[in-house]
This record gives C-alpha cells, structure tokens and sequence, in this order.
C-alpha cells in the first residue's frame, strides 16, 4: 500500500509572495494523510518485519493520526486499537476508526500520560501487539517524513512545515542535510511554549542553523482559533482552492504570509509549503464556521 503515491508540488498565488509552491502530501490519501502517511510508512515495514499484527496507539477524540493508523492497519491485514484520551464520546474521526476496524478503549487522562504502562498492562502478553507512539513518533517516522526533501526536483530557499512535534520536522531537517542543501527549514509549533520541538528533533538529528522556530503563530495553543484565523482559512481557500485545516496548515500559511509582509522572507524567494493533510481535523470545528 505504501509503494506509490500522488503528492505533486504546485505554484498558488499568496500575495506578498510570488513564488509559492505546495507540496501536496494532502493528496496522497484521504484518510492516511499526508504526514501520517509519512509516518506509519515505515512503522508498518517493521512491524511486519517483527511479525506484529496488532497495532495499539494513542491519541485524542479528534486525532487525525487514529483515522490513519486504523485506516492503514485495515488496508496491511492488521488489527489496531487505540487508547483515546479523555471520557467517551462518538465524533466523526471515530465513527472513520471504527469502520476502519479500530477498537477503542477510552482512557482517563491521568492513566494515559504513560503510554507504556497503558500498553503493557494491556497487552504484555499479546506477542502480536505492536507499540505505536502518539502521533506515529519514532525514528522510523522521521525516516519516512525525510523522503519529502528526496522527491523535490528542484531547490527552495525556504521550507515551512506546522508541527505539534518534532517527529516532521526531523524528518524534514534530515533530508535537507542528506542532500547538503542551502535551504532554511521554517517550524510553525501549532501549540503554546512549543521550544521543546527542538530538543525532540535533536533526539533524531542534528540540529543545524537550517532550523528555525517560529513560535508565536499557535493562536492560543493546540486546536484553539481566533476569528482572525478562522477568516484567514476562509479568504485563503476561497482565492486559492486549496483547503486547510484549522490546527496545523492554517497556521502555517497565516505564518508564512506575516513573515513575508515583515520582509523576513523576501517576495521573490521560492519558498515550499508542506501540506501535511489532516482535513479531517475540520469536522471537529464545524462550528467556528
């Protein structure tokens, strides 16, 4: 299932900028979406390898990483199951889970702050089980998330992904050193005091002066808004047809336009966006629209 994909890059006009460029990880699956795809694609060749046929994994009511790894686990033959942070609930993203095969065990947020203990006293004895971090995090992941850099047919003077981790952004900044180029490697943390995102890609790679941190585009932490954002989404797709989603890529376009105006970015530059996907994440804020 992972051995091709359609994630093209494409030009778009974004006033100040007048070289703009997506690449379209959003396209890659509807549900397996962009970084997540990324992510799991070499999560599932080791779990294989280690002949694993349960993935368990973790996330919160809304996680678009759920809906990817149950999606994934069901299209490979595997059985998932995810501890979902918080009380019960049916949403939509769950309603994809449980199509998809996944059972869910809701998990109080005291008892889910250690995964690995939620994972051994559940499943220490099922041989076939397979520990899957929140969000896909691992090594394995970052190796899949670098073949972004190897699939670009041209250099960028600047590369701008969101993050609520570092597991991306390793990935990102390892493909840019594998291939010893020039190019700067934006981060928009979508969450408050997100200056650990470094010492999480330090664990991966080395940290370069390719790496930037931008940590004032969070809007208030993860998954908050502000009218401001919620119309910038809506001006944004209405000009561009390209849809975001209101937790990560929103606030990297808003990020990207801002440090252009400020002239950090000059408009002339080539600057790659990455589109990590994640559209689904739209369902849990139908509301603020």
């Amino acid at each position: 299932m992972f051995e091709e994909i359609y994630s093209p890059v494409q030009q778009i006009a974004f006033a100040p900028l007048n070289n703009l460029f997506v690449k379209r990880d959003d396209l890659i699956d509807p549900y397996i979406s962009g970084n997540k795809w990324r992510k799991l694609k070499y999560i599932l060749v080791k779990a294989k390898k280690e002949n694993k046929t349960h993935l368990v994994t973790f996330g919160g009511a809304y996680s678009n990483h759920l809906v990817a790894t149950a999606a994934a686990a069901s299209r490979s033959g595997l059985k998932s199951t995810a501890f979902v942070r918080g009380e019960e609930v049916k949403n939509e993203m769950l309603l994809l889970c449980r199509l998809f095969g996944m059972k869910l065990i809701f998990t109080d947020r005291e008892s889910y702050r250690d995964k690995y203990q939620l994972f051994d006293s559940n499943f220490a004895s099922d041989n076939h089980a397979y520990f899957v971090n929140e969000g896909g995090a691992s090594i394995e992941a970052t190796i899949g998330c670098a073949e972004i850099i190897n699939e670009l047919t041209t250099s960028y003077d600047h590369i701008f992904c969101a993050a609520g981790t570092g597991t991306t952004a390793a990935g990102l900044l390892l493909g840019i050193q594998q291939h010893r180029l020039d190019t700067r490697l934006h981060i928009i943390p979508v969450l408050k005091g997100a200056s650990f995102i470094q010492e999480e890609i330090a664990q991966y790679t080395t940290v370069t002066k390719h790496l930037e941190l931008h940590l004032d585009y969070h809007f208030g932490g993860y998954a908050k808004t502000t009218p401001e954002l919620i119309n910038f989404i809506k001006t944004f797709t209405s000009k561009t047809g390209l849809l975001l989603d209101p937790v990560y890529t929103s606030k990297m376009f808003y990020a990207i336009q801002d440090l252009a105006k400020q002239g950090i970015i000059g408009k002339d530059e080539k600057v790659l966006a990455i589109h990590t996907g994640g559209l689904t994440g739209l369902f849990g804020m139908k509301d603020k629209f």
